[in-house]
């Protein structure tokens, strides 16, 4: 059992951060966004009187998803904010630091569903070519940029996975990139022959332009640079906010609903597989979801545009 020290709440909190941060191989985003809610969680104790982790009960976290929905916050976020407690009363209950999980009980409105946004092949094809179109000039950024969507298409992985990937992840030869996903899980994923002529093109003409401006500029060289698939405009590593910026110009005049993002084009790429007639649990592999559910929503989305070919083609629909 934990002394008395570490049954205050705010260092319980710092405690399961670290653990989160250090023992769980956590992404980013999950880390930021536990740390975000249970901020607001410890706040909003203190304002019931509560500062130990002894005083967390099953009535205190309802009511404090109660008085998050009163505020009319999303779905999406209370759930995520259940799922944020619930780990951390879990992680009390395990470590000793209280008898009991208050949370085991903890139930939040499921996040509203909405299918991901998918763009058609056809104009999948439209946006291609018009890169390809601006890469023939042998700009380095338009080189980059070919490369880029090509290879958030062809192998549908995730912009954090993309902009980590370094030179020596790609294998020209066997048409596969090495990538390390959510959870630090590292896995191997195909692409296509255009994507590996849009690679060999930016790695052998534009990437070392890039490169060089960085040197010219007298930036210091790391090795994190050195080492980067994908290079910005100033020769370091291609971070997530430029590549966001790259797929959101392309697709900006596109109907559809849902963010505008690299994610497009995992969703779109796990779409035409499965309407392409690929096995579900290949796509799963291929996107790296722990959970076959997760990929389950692409046979959602595939449905749906059968019902819509159906209904604007059928003669009798």
């Amino acid at each position: 059992m934990a002394d008395a020290s570490g049954r205050d709440l705010d260092r319980a909190v710092d405690a399961f951060l670290g653990y989160a941060r250090h023992a769980r191989g956590l992404s980013e985003q999950t880390l930021r966004a536990y740390e975000n809610d249970l901020e607001q969680f410890v706040g909003f104790a203190r304002g019931r009187g509560a500062a130990s982790v002894d005083d967390v009960s099953l009535e205190l976290l309802r009511d404090w998803l109660w008085e998050a929905d009163q505020r009319s916050l999303a779905r999406s976020t209370i759930a995520r904010r259940s799922s944020s407690v619930r780990a951390f009363t879990r992680w009390a209950s395990e470590s000793g630091v209280v008898p009991t999980d208050p949370g085991v009980r903890l139930r939040a409105p499921k996040g509203a569903s909405h299918l991901p946004r998918v763009v058609t092949g056809d104009q999948v094809r439209t946006m291609l070519d018009g890169l390809a179109a601006r890469a023939e000039t042998d700009d380095p950024g338009a080189l980059r940029d070919l490369a880029v969507v090509e290879l958030l298409y062809a192998a549908a992985i995730r912009v954090s996975e993309l902009v980590g990937t370094n030179v020596l992840d790609v294998d020209r030869s066997r048409l596969t990139v090495r990538v390390l996903g959510k959870g630090g899980k590292e896995r191997v994923v195909p692409f296509g022959v255009p994507a590996r002529d849009a690679l060999e093109a930016w790695l052998d003409r534009g990437r070392p332009v890039l490169a060089a401006r960085r040197a010219a500029a007298a930036a210091p060289a790391t090795a994190d640079a050195e080492r980067a698939l994908f290079l910005g405009d100033h020769g370091g590593r291609l971070g997530t906010r430029s590549a966001y910026r790259i797929v959101a110009r392309l697709l900006e005049d596109l109907p559809g609903e849902g963010p505008a993002g690299p994610h497009t084009f995992r969703h779109t790429a796990a779409t035409h597989l499965l309407d392409g007639g690929a096995d579900l649990r290949a796509v799963q592999e291929m996107l790296g979801h722990a959970s076959l559910g997760t990929t389950q929503i692409y046979t959602h989305v595939s449905s749906a545009r059968l019902r819509e070919v159906y209904r604007t083609a059928h003669p009798r629909a």
